[in-house]
């Protein structure tokens, strides 16, 4: 009989447990790293995935993993792409400061 596929994201939880879900920055922060990282991945261009997927598959992810799509391996911020300008370059610089702000705070509370 054939193994069925399994989702692994229903077992990641989404939400950090409390405090540190709000003290993070919440559904406001979970927002913002999502949204930049669809623009991010996202050219104007185009791009095979929709926006709105690749939106939606970075929001399943808790705040320290969504960080982490926005940061190098050693926690520094990964260059913003070029086609992200305006409005949009702002609100990627916010989420890099943002998302390494979350990488160090978790780690220094123990947070994977």
């Amino acid at each position: 009989m054939p193994a069925g596929r399994v989702n692994a994201a229903e077992f990641i939880a989404r939400l950090l447990p409390e405090p540190h879900e709000t003290n993070l920055g919440g559904e406001p922060a979970h927002h913002l790293l999502a949204t930049v990282h669809a623009d991010w991945v996202c050219p104007p261009s185009g791009h095979r995935i929709g926006w709105s997927d690749c939106y939606d598959s970075a929001n399943i992810l808790p705040l320290t993993h969504k960080a982490d799509l926005l940061l190098e391996p050693n926690g520094k911020p990964k260059p913003i792409p070029d086609h992200l300008t305006g409005e949009a370059r702002e609100r990627a610089e916010r989420a890099v400061r943002h998302a390494a702000w979350i990488r160090r705070e978790a780690h220094r509370r123990g947070l994977h």
